[in-house]
């Protein structure tokens, strides 16, 4: 059975963002924690969704406080236990979405907590996706609204399957508990949101400033690309800074500076894509280092910050290619 990192760093398709230049690539390093990002096992039909046995939560009731979660009493439910204990008033999460969201998991037998973010002051960031999330997150979450706790009982053919997942402490027979906090959901046409910055330097870049989910345009002086890094905000958002260390869900387009051709976009794919900043090109980790959630940044990356003389096999992009980006930042983890 394969296991996921919390981390997926470099999404299938991604072309102008793997590998680190002239730089040695960073790399994510496996959740030892039992978060809901492991996939079980091969697919198995969907569940049939009830409404119980769940146990009790006796403190950190309200939405966005760390519950606690009583012991399971009895059985469990073969089926997937699902209550929404808070009703939220946001958008729906569908199939497929990001989603931002703080949680506790713990054994219904034991009431042992294998894993909280709670603690972390990190909220997860994942995708409701087979390849990405247990299928018993999919399926309890998929059709609630942003603003929502929910608590469900997730039994092993839904979770970790019979080999249970031994760095958790989760055995074959175990059906897990949760209680997720639901932020925030992304999907295809998502885009930045804040105030635009004024963009007023001829020799740059110029971004559109739409925020329909539709791709921005992008229009390329007749000018010399530049020799440094340039990252610009173009929409300015209200969210925390970007850290080096962040993984972050973004919507983007990417450019050549001769010949303004598209070279790769999440736009054109209908797909938002997540990574860690610690393996992408210096260009991308640099340039979004320091920028808030929310943004779109305009960020021009010189051939020394991108791929130089190793370009991608089979792109569109040339030796000494200077690379030019609109990057919508949605979240960070």
């Amino acid at each position: 059975m394969r296991r996921r990192s919390l981390i997926i760093a470099v999404p299938t398709g991604l072309v102008a963002l793997a590998g680190c230049g002239d730089d040695e690539s960073g790399s994510s390093e496996a959740s030892d924690s039992a978060s809901p990002s492991a996939s079980a096992s091969a697919s198995v039909p969907p569940p049939k969704i009830v409404d119980g046995p769940l146990p009790a939560i006796t403190a950190g009731t309200k939405f966005g406080e760390k519950p606690t979660v009583a012991k399971g009493s009895g059985d469990p439910s073969k089926d997937l236990a699902v209550k929404t204990i808070t009703p939220g008033n946001g958008t729906t999460v569908a199939e497929n979405d990001y989603i931002q969201a703080n949680y506790l998991g713990q054994i219904w037998d034991t009431a042992k907590v294998f894993d909280n973010s709670y603690d972390r002051k990190t909220p997860l960031l994942i995708q409701l996706a087979p390849s990405s999330i247990i299928d018993g997150w999919r399926y309890a979450l998929a059709g609630k609204k942003t603003g929502s706790r929910v608590q469900f009982a997730v039994p092993p053919t839904w979770g970790y399957g019979k080999e249970g997942y031994t760095q958790g402490g989760i055995k074959g027979t175990d059906t897990l508990v949760f209680v997720v906090d639901l932020l925030k959901t992304f999907n295809a046409k998502s885009s930045a949101k804040g105030s635009e910055v004024a963009q007023d330097d001829g020799d740059l870049p110029k971004v559109g400033t739409n925020t329909d989910g539709k791709a921005p345009s992008i229009e390329v002086p007749k000018a010399d690309a530049p020799t440094k890094l340039v990252a610009n905000y173009v929409i300015e958002g209200d969210g925390e800074e970007v850290a080096a260390e962040n993984t972050v869900l973004v919507q983007y387009k990417g450019v050549l500076w001769d010949g303004g051709k598209e070279f790769d976009s999440t736009y054109s794919r209908k797909a938002l894509t997540s990574f860690s900043l610690q393996q992408v090109v210096k260009g991308w980790s640099q340039g979004l280092t320091g920028k808030k959630v929310g943004s779109r940044v305009l960020v021009v990356v010189p051939p020394n910050l991108g791929y130089g003389d190793s370009p991608p096999a089979g792109s569109d992009i040339k030796k000494d290619s200077t690379l030019v980006f609109s990057v919508d930042i949605l979240a960070k983890m």
